[in-house]
């Protein structure tokens, strides 16, 4: 991997962790007005139209032959799924904290590893994991505002977010970026269809009584996720995920940053000690495992 490319796939990671926290202000202040099924098939159907032109702009009919349609639908399942996780998360709950819980993935999947794929794992991976899992206990403390029920739905996202790394990941290696995004926002727009069929009278209201502001949010949704994903995947084509990792936690920041711009709300002290443990320890864990492979 040439010292180009590896500079280019870590801009590419920073610039899509400022899309995400950007796509997720977007669609926490929409989730006052309008409905999970409303937002997200918007944002996915938005994505696969822009997608369907970009393919076929650059690479024609043949853009649109995938070679592995099971991992490109799982994809596009899992990614639909996190975002109705992360839609009714951050109703209840400020969006840095939502994102630092979402952030553990990385070290979750390092304490699996061991019962997974039978790997060992050392005393300092141990530590890490403990780590990261002390700070979001320090994150969702009771007293916080946050302990409760609520913070099943950020912890859930966070398991099926480990997964989606991984296939992201194996696909970024294996089919063309575009095409990958394409069958992600196709797949999202139909598994959603169906309910937002069950809000037919919402989506007639939104439509006869156009609030240009919203309409204009929801756009913007569509645009950011799209850019960020189309970034992620082809930060994971230009270097290892291991190695571009670290660099994800810069998501915790941009977070806590439009959390403090667009709704007035900091964490406090022991909310960012939390989210600094965590991000430290997913830093770590992803350091040692480049290390290894090097």
């Amino acid at each position: 991997m040439s010292n180009n490319n590896a500079s280019a796939a870590v801009m590419m990671i920073v610039a899509s962790t400022f899309l995400f926290s950007s796509m997720d202000a977007a669609t926490k202040y929409l989730g006052s007005f309008m409905s999970v099924v409303m937002v997200l098939w918007c944002r996915y159907t938005i994505q696969a139209g822009i997608m369907a032109v970009v393919v076929g702009k650059i690479r024609g009919v043949s853009g649109f032959r995938t070679m592995h349609p099971r991992f490109q639908i799982l994809r596009g399942v899992l990614l639909a799924s996190i975002s109705v996780l992360a839609f009714f998360s951050m109703r209840k709950m400020p969006l840095a904290e939502f994102t630092a819980i979402i952030m553990l993935s990385p070290v979750l999947i390092t304490a699996c590893a061991g019962w997974l794929l039978n790997e060992r794992i050392g005393k300092l991976r141990w530590a890490l994991v403990t780590s990261g899992f002390l700070g979001t206990i320090i994150v969702i403390r009771p007293g916080s505002g946050l302990f409760g029920w609520v913070v099943i739905i950020p912890l859930f996202a966070m398991f099926i977010s480990s997964g989606y790394s991984l296939i992201t990941s194996k696909l970024a290696v294996l089919e063309n970026p575009y095409t990958t995004q394409f069958y992600s926002g196709i797949t999202g727009s139909l598994l959603l269809l169906p309910f937002l069929m069950l809000e037919r009278k919402e989506l007639l209201d939104f439509f006869t009584q156009a609030n240009a502001a919203h309409g204009g949010v929801l756009v913007l949704i569509g645009v950011l996720g799209t850019l960020g994903h189309l970034l992620l995947i082809m930060a994971f084509s230009r270097a290892g995920t291991s190695s571009l990792m670290p660099f994800t936690y810069a998501q915790i920041g941009f977070a806590g940053l439009m959390s403090w711009l667009f709704f007035d709300h900091a964490p406090d002290f022991w909310g960012w000690v939390g989210m600094l443990m965590i991000a430290m320890s997913g830093a770590a864990t992803a350091w040692l495992n480049m290390r290894k492979k090097q």
